[in-house]
Protein backbone atom coordinates (compact mmCIF):
# COMPACT_ATOMS: atom_id res chain seq x y z
CA UNK A 1 0.00 0.00 0.00
CA UNK A 2 1.54 3.23 -1.13
CA UNK A 3 -0.05 6.67 -0.88
CA UNK A 4 1.45 9.62 -2.71
CA UNK A 5 1.28 12.20 0.07
CA UNK A 6 2.97 14.88 -2.02
CA UNK A 7 -0.01 15.07 -4.39
CA UNK A 8 -2.57 15.50 -1.59
CA UNK A 9 -3.91 18.85 -0.42
CA UNK A 10 -3.52 19.99 3.16
CA UNK A 11 -7.20 19.32 3.93
CA UNK A 12 -6.88 15.80 2.49
CA UNK A 13 -3.79 15.20 4.62
CA UNK A 14 -5.56 16.44 7.76
CA UNK A 15 -8.52 14.13 7.03
CA UNK A 16 -6.15 11.21 6.45
CA UNK A 17 -4.36 11.98 9.72
CA UNK A 18 -7.62 11.93 11.69
CA UNK A 19 -8.56 8.60 10.09
CA UNK A 20 -5.14 7.22 10.99
CA UNK A 21 -5.50 8.40 14.62
CA UNK A 22 -8.86 6.59 14.89
CA UNK A 23 -7.40 3.44 13.32
CA UNK A 24 -4.41 3.48 15.69
CA UNK A 25 -6.66 3.82 18.74
CA UNK A 26 -8.87 0.99 17.48
CA UNK A 27 -5.83 -1.24 16.89
CA UNK A 28 -4.51 -0.44 20.38
CA UNK A 29 -7.82 -1.47 21.99
CA UNK A 30 -7.96 -4.65 19.91
CA UNK A 31 -4.36 -5.59 20.78
CA UNK A 32 -4.91 -4.84 24.47
CA UNK A 33 -7.91 -7.21 24.49
CA UNK A 34 -5.86 -9.89 22.72
CA UNK A 35 -3.05 -9.48 25.25
CA UNK A 36 -5.49 -9.78 28.13
CA UNK A 37 -6.93 -13.00 26.68
CA UNK A 38 -3.41 -14.39 26.22
CA UNK A 39 -2.49 -13.50 29.82
CA UNK A 40 -5.68 -15.15 31.11
CA UNK A 41 -4.91 -18.26 29.09
CA UNK A 42 -1.33 -18.38 30.40
CA UNK A 43 -2.54 -18.06 34.01
CA UNK A 44 -5.18 -20.76 33.45
CA UNK A 45 -2.47 -23.09 32.10
CA UNK A 46 -0.96 -23.08 35.60
CA UNK A 47 -4.33 -23.31 37.36
CA UNK A 48 -4.73 -19.66 38.34
CA UNK A 49 -7.11 -16.88 37.49
CA UNK A 50 -5.38 -13.74 36.27
CA UNK A 51 -6.88 -11.80 39.21
CA UNK A 52 -5.12 -14.16 41.64
CA UNK A 53 -1.75 -13.39 40.10
CA UNK A 54 -2.21 -9.67 39.66
CA UNK A 55 -3.97 -9.11 42.95
CA UNK A 56 -7.13 -8.05 41.13
CA UNK A 57 -5.38 -5.23 39.27
CA UNK A 58 -5.31 -6.21 35.61
CA UNK A 59 -4.35 -2.75 34.47
CA UNK A 60 -0.79 -2.17 35.52
CA UNK A 61 0.28 1.38 36.22
CA UNK A 62 -3.14 2.66 37.17
CA UNK A 63 -3.56 6.11 38.61
CA UNK A 64 -2.59 6.52 42.21
CA UNK A 65 -5.15 7.81 44.61
CA UNK A 66 -4.69 11.47 45.43
CA UNK A 67 -3.40 12.13 48.93
CA UNK A 68 -5.83 13.65 51.40
CA UNK A 69 -5.47 17.35 52.08
CA UNK A 70 -3.82 18.29 55.40
CA UNK A 71 -3.57 22.06 55.01
CA UNK A 72 -6.03 24.72 53.86
CA UNK A 73 -5.45 28.29 52.75
CA UNK A 74 -7.21 30.53 55.32
CA UNK A 75 -7.77 33.19 52.64
CA UNK A 76 -9.22 30.77 50.09
CA UNK A 77 -10.66 27.56 51.59
CA UNK A 78 -10.78 25.93 48.15
CA UNK A 79 -6.97 25.81 48.06
CA UNK A 80 -5.59 22.79 49.90
CA UNK A 81 -2.29 20.96 50.12
CA UNK A 82 -1.54 17.38 51.14
CA UNK A 83 1.86 18.20 52.61
CA UNK A 84 3.58 16.24 49.83
CA UNK A 85 5.66 17.73 47.07
CA UNK A 86 6.50 21.40 46.66
CA UNK A 87 4.78 23.88 48.92
CA UNK A 88 2.18 25.97 47.12
CA UNK A 89 2.71 29.71 46.90
CA UNK A 90 0.06 30.41 49.53
CA UNK A 91 1.90 28.20 52.06
CA UNK A 92 5.17 30.07 51.45
CA UNK A 93 3.36 33.39 51.79
CA UNK A 94 1.70 32.35 55.06
CA UNK A 95 4.97 31.09 56.56
CA UNK A 96 6.78 34.26 55.48
CA UNK A 97 4.02 36.31 57.12
CA UNK A 98 4.81 34.62 60.44
CA UNK A 99 2.18 31.90 60.55
CA UNK A 100 3.08 28.44 61.79
CA UNK A 101 2.39 25.46 59.55
CA UNK A 102 0.10 24.07 62.28
CA UNK A 103 -2.11 27.18 61.80
CA UNK A 104 -2.91 25.92 58.29
CA UNK A 105 -3.89 22.37 59.29
CA UNK A 106 -7.38 21.24 58.49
Amino acid sequence: MSIDLSSMSRSELVELKSQIDVAIKSAEIRERQEALKAAEAAAAKYGFALEEITGGNQRGGGKKQKAAAKYRNPNNPEETWSGRGRKPHWVHAALTAGMDISDLEI
